[in-house]
């Protein structure tokens, strides 16, 4: 008994020991070659060996020297258990539920339950707790996060919560997104959810192509269908994808009916709203469910905005484009070495989604300037008198938008811009912002603020090159004042 006694003094003192220097020490060690830090105590050299405390930390758990309580964690619903030779003092100081947990128990044992994939991950857990470093996949992500939140492991917690929004456009065979999302809205994690779902709304079209779409939750796609911000081809693509989830997921009559309100009708050309009506099995089924909106979409194509106006609400959804990458609202535009000077394009769009106004077309200057100073802040003339440049080293990136040439066509009609800039994230290309304004991005105060277009290995570029795609959205909410 009196050995027994030693021995767990001895592990309370050793593991106490490497503790404190790991405490007082950075982790962030290269080798026990002495490292001058500036700034310390007259140029003192501080010797950093805390890297071989934190393997000693490792050797220490994975031997269970010294070990004073076991963790049996039982899977739920199986008879595995897993067992862990570990050290109260390290469970105490990293958790405050392990400390009551501790603190409760009637011998050295401390009985834990854990679904399945909590339970497989739970070494990795333990080890973090030893050890501040932890090697995580894609798959893992969840349950350790799990693991953290449960035993009040904060850091560790708001780590995962961090990876997670980093590696949302990661490759994975089933997809990932969807499943982060539902757990962030379980829980509650509202950064990870609105990340998850910015993610999913930028860059829809792939996400339509993939398997996720047709396991993502009903709720979800209710949030998805009334969004604006979402980025994809066309508001047909939008509606096929719907009828395969719903000829996948079989969701009761209310929620198919909720959904297919959500769609914007006026967005969908006549020609193809008519095939629909006659070809498309969800559309014949529910027809008198969506009847006065269809009615409404063909009288939309029809008439001009204007007469529209005079009977009928223009300010609602169905009339609201989404970000649509058809060459019709928009266009692609790559900017090889944007920092190099000034830029100009040129592109072409239709009126408006309006049937009414298929055949007119609209001429749209696009400049990008990688430097621009405004005018407040600029100084024309140096004290010689001589002018000085408008563009300088000072600068930021703006961009201007504005049509080629005025036409009667646009009364009653703003021009909502879109700018939305790709990047490489994980080797997929993916969304990295979007931008609106109506003519300059400078009524949004923040295009590419932190772009950082010099470094070559800016989050921003792609292989050196700035790659945008511009969609002009019209919007008729200023028609309301012409109702009768």
């Amino acid at each position: 008994m009196i050995r027994s006694c030693e021995q767990g003094i001895l592990a309370w003192v050793y593991v106490g020991t490497l503790l404190i220097f790991i405490h007082f020490y950075s982790v962030t060690v290269r080798g026990a070659v002495p490292k001058l830090e500036a700034a310390l105590d007259s140029g003192a050299t501080v010797l950093n060996h805390s890297m071989g405390l934190v393997q000693r930390m490792e050797t220490l758990l994975a031997m269970g020297n010294g070990s004073d309580v076991t963790l049996r964690v039982h899977t739920i619903n199986t008879d595995e258990v897993k067992v862990i030779q570990a050290h109260s003092l390290v469970l105490t100081l990293q958790s405050d539920v392990f400390e009551e947990l501790l603190l409760s128990r009637n011998n050295s044992t401390v009985v834990l339950r854990e679904t399945l994939d909590c339970a497989t991950v739970f070494d990795k857990f333990v080890r973090y707790l030893y050890c501040g470093d932890i090697s995580v996949r894609l798959d893992q992500a969840v349950s350790l996060h799990k693991l953290a939140s449960k035993y009040h492991v904060w850091g560790l917690q708001q780590g995962l919560t961090q990876y997670m929004t980093q590696h949302l456009s990661s490759d994975s065979p089933a997809g990932h997104v969807v499943g982060w999302y539902s757990y962030a809205l379980q829980i509650g994690d509202t950064t990870l959810r609105d990340s998850c779902l910015q993610y999913l709304s930028w860059n829809l079209s792939s996400v339509l192509q993939s398997g996720e779409w047709g396991s993502i939750s009903e709720e979800l796609l209710l949030s998805l269908l009334r969004r604006s911000d979402l980025i994809l081809q066309s508001e047909l693509e939008l509606y096929e994808a719907l009828e395969f989830w719903i000829s996948q997921n079989q969701p009761v009559s209310t929620t198919v009916e909720s959904a297919l309100r959500a769609v914007r009708y006026g967005m969908i050309s006549p020609q193809h709203l008519f095939r629909l009506q006659k070809q498309s099995p969800l559309m014949l089924k529910y027809y008198e469910s969506i009847r006065d909106l269809l009615f409404l979409a063909f009288q939309f194509h029809s008439a001009s905005p204007i007469q529209l106006a005079k009977y009928f609400d223009v300010n609602c959804s169905i009339f609201t484009p989404r970000n649509y990458l058809s060459s019709s609202w928009g266009s692609p535009w790559v900017i090889n070495n944007p920092t190099r000077d000034d830029r100009s394009f040129s592109f072409q769009t239709q009126l408006g989604p309006s049937g009414h106004d298929y055949n007119k077309k609209i001429t749209w200057n696009a400049l990008f300037s990688p430097r621009w100073l405004p005018l407040s802040v600029r100084t024309s003339y140096t004290e010689l008198g001589a002018m000085q440049p408008t563009r300088t080293e000072g600068g930021r990136p703006r961009m201007i938008i504005t049509p080629a040439t005025s036409s009667p066509d646009f009364a009653g009609v703003s021009f909502q811009k879109t700018v939305i800039v790709m990047a490489r994230q994980q080797g997929k290309v993916v969304v990295r912002h979007v931008y609106n304004f109506h003519q300059s991005t400078e009524e949004v105060g923040d295009f590419l603020v932190d772009a950082d277009l010099q470094r070559r290995s800016s989050e921003y570029l792609i292989d050196s090159s700035l790659y945008l795609h511009i969609v002009i959205k019209p919007l008729y909410h200023s028609l309301l004042v012409a109702r009768k």
